[in-house]
């Protein structure tokens, strides 16, 4: 979760231009959308003055409005028309203005759940709309639909949308990777692709680099939180329309674009979403039917618990109206975007708050689960807690697919990191790679960068190992030996956008990567590549990494050299062998046990010069292994090994 700073009073910038002819070239109708004004126009008054049905075929004028008998909640397009429905348990009347009513207010009825709700012929794609609310004091107020499936922006209009516009055309291109083969890729849209000045990045800007991504060899990639926030540049973990994707970004059809063309490819979707709070600024939720009770009102907690470390607008998860509008969102992102995955924001302020347990956060938790198990039990279901706590991923606990690993990340960092060999602690590398939630290796995420990682006091590992020149020799070492910790550990590896090509510095929403770095440092890029290759055993000689089984059989503390096996069914093309050279010492004929005797074919060697022209490129060849034991292993061999490297040695099928 960040803690940088939200920005809501940064000014709200151009948005790019998202021309049809870049639509129409990637091979999908463009939606014509009506123009986006800043404001609805300026009708102000009592809202009896306001109402008005002559836009309203006579048939469906009546004295006292009925309320919609169709399913959903906020604005929900049907053949001919549009059912809006809103919570307001407070107000006293509800009515919606919009382009399908030339601004002139239309009543709503009312529901006894609370809800207002009413069929409006005419309203259709595209059209904007707010709400008029009359609080239970009797003042007026407008507001934007919390529901709201699109926005012109932050504060702006609320817009409708119709999901059955968009034609899906690769779906059927993708299929979800078993857990055991995922390789995830954590990206920012804002800054992925971009060029420094104007707006963000966007929707297409991104696609754009699809092919080098299925090149890389990930097959998913993460989106961070894409939901419309204030202003054009952000993190996004300060959502004001958790319904609505971000406009700076594109419209909703070019993010279903993404995802279309993501699943072409054979990679997929998973987003990011915050619940832990809202906001704080631009939201609709805000004093929204007139009853604030002291703060914010019906979507929030009015007491102590509304408190987060980012505002005070942690949703009140004890209402079911607030945990169903929360649940539905991680639903639609599923459903109408064709997400492939969730990743939930800082589960940790959900379940507790101010460090108390919260039982409505355990309880939305597992609702969000359950709902998406029944619906979608092949998608993927991450929790950021950082606890390494088991009941996020225990089945009687909250029933999340996998969560963040801490117990990874810190002590690998610390590790690389440490200015000198004798700082390397091997006993927690060695902790680090067997750590596990529940039996199950699956069930974390391992990753050495990631966006909260890489920023908030904290930088990119080679900007953390050389500082000065994280290009250098050795930040272009310690980068690697990451990787290779990450992708031969058991778990789900990660990378953060940028690191298979050492970007440098913190991460920063308004600086984009830099791409020529994938040129200068086109052999980190390459041995990135390789591992990823490796790990999905794309070779059909290194199975035992999708594995679940890891052992540490060799810690030379003086040495700072640890090797490990690693294996899923064992023998030839399962087993494998990593031998992690920590330490500035290079080696030959150094020896080791090994799980059986014969060749071991080397796979990577993480010192040779093809991977960058000032590496050692010791000449690490095949090992034979001949019976007689050695580190607890039943065989033993000797290699080469150069310094800050790593070797990964397995056996032909």
């Amino acid at each position: 979760m960040s803690t940088a700073d939200d920005r809501p009073t940064r000014l709200h910038r151009s948005r790019k231009d998202f021309s049809e002819s870049a639509c129409k070239s990637r091979g999908n109708q463009v939606i014509q959308r009506t123009a986006r004004s800043r404001a609805a126009p300026e009708l102000f008054g009592p809202a009896e003055q306001l109402q008005s049905s002559g836009f309203i075929p006579a048939a469906a004028v009546e004295p006292v409005p009925e309320p919609s008998w169709r399913a959903g909640m906020g604005a929900i397009p049907y053949d001919g028309g549009t059912t809006f429905r809103v919570w307001a348990p407070h107000a006293q009347r509800v009515q919606v203005v919009g382009d399908f009513s030339h601004w002139h207010a239309v009543e709503l009825a009312r529901e006894p759940s609370g809800n207002f709700s009413r069929d409006v012929p005419g309203a259709g794609n595209g059209q904007q709309y707010q709400f008029i609310i009359q609080g239970r004091y009797g003042d007026w107020r407008w507001r934007n639909d919390p529901r709201a499936a699109d926005v012109t922006h932050s504060t702006g209009n609320s817009v409708i949308l119709d999901h059955r516009d968009f034609i899906w055309r690769y779906d059927h291109h993708f299929q979800m990777p078993p857990r055991d083969e995922l390789v995830i890729y954590e990206l920012h849209v804002g800054t992925f692709h971009d060029s420094p000045g104007w707006g963000p990045g966007h929707w297409l800007s991104t696609i754009d680099k699809l092919d080098y991504l299925k090149d890389l060899g990930v097959n998913m990639v993460e989106l961070m939180p894409s939901a419309e926030f204030a202003g054009d540049f952000s993190w996004g973990y300060n959502p004001t329309f958790p319904f609505a994707p971000e406009s700076a970004y594109g419209t909703p059809n070019d993010l279903k674009r993404f995802v279309d063309e993501a699943h072409r490819r054979g990679i997929g979707v998973i987003m990011d979403v915050v619940y832990n709070h809202l906001g704080p600024s631009d939201l609709p939720h805000w004093d929204f039917d007139g009853e604030t009770f002291g703060r914010g009102g019906v979507y929030f907690y009015t007491d102590w618990r509304a408190s987060t470390p980012w505002g005070d607008t942690r949703p009140d998860y004890g209402r079911h109206e607030v945990r169903d509008y929360l649940r539905d969102n991680a639903l639609m992102w599923l459903r109408d975007y064709h997400m492939d995955g969730l990743r939930v924001d800082a589960t940790k302020e959900i379940r507790t708050a101010s460090g108390v347990d919260n039982p409505s956060g355990w309880e939305l938790l597992r609702s969000i689960c359950e709902a998406v198990k029944r619906e979608f039990p092949w998608k993927l279901l991450i929790a950021e807690d950082m606890a390494a706590d088991p009941a996020l991923t225990h089945p009687a606990g909250a029933g999340f697919d996998a969560q963040w690993d801490a117990a990874f990340v810190h002590p690998v960092r610390a590790a690389l990191i440490a200015p000198f060999d004798e700082w390397r602690d091997l006993n927690a590398v060695r902790d680090a790679l067997a750590f596990r939630y529940n039996g199950q290796a699956t069930q974390r995420v391992v990753f050495t960068e990631s966006h909260d990682e890489v920023a908030n006091g904290r930088s990119r590992l080679p900007t953390e190992v050389s500082p000065y020149n994280p290009g250098d020799l050795l930040a272009k070492k310690k980068a690697l030996l990451g990787a290779v910790l990450t992708l031969t550990a058991p778990g789900i590896p990660m990378l953060f956008m940028g690191q298979e090509f050492l970007e440098d510095g913190h991460f920063d929403d308004g600086d984009p990567l830099d791409w020529s770095k994938a040129g200068w440092f086109s052999g980190v890029l390459q041995a990135h590549r390789d591992l990823i290759h490796l790990r999905r055993n794309w070779h059909d000689t290194t199975a035992g990494l999708r594995g679940e089984h890891v052992h540490v059989f060799h810690l030379n503390h003086q040495d700072k050299v640890l090797a490990y096996h690693r294996w899923r069914n064992g023998g030839p093309g399962d087993d494998v062998v990593v031998v992690v050279n920590l330490g500035h010492r290079g080696f030959t004929d150094y020896g080791l046990g090994l799980p059986s005797d014969g060749p071991w074919r080397v796979r990577f060697n993480g010192d040779w010069r093809g991977y960058s022209p000032d590496f050692g490129d010791t000449r690490v060849q095949d090992v034979w292994g001949s019976w007689g034991g050695q580190d607890g292993m039943p065989a033993r061999g000797a290699l080469s090994l150069g310094a800050y490297s790593a070797v990964i040695l397995s056996k032909d099928r």
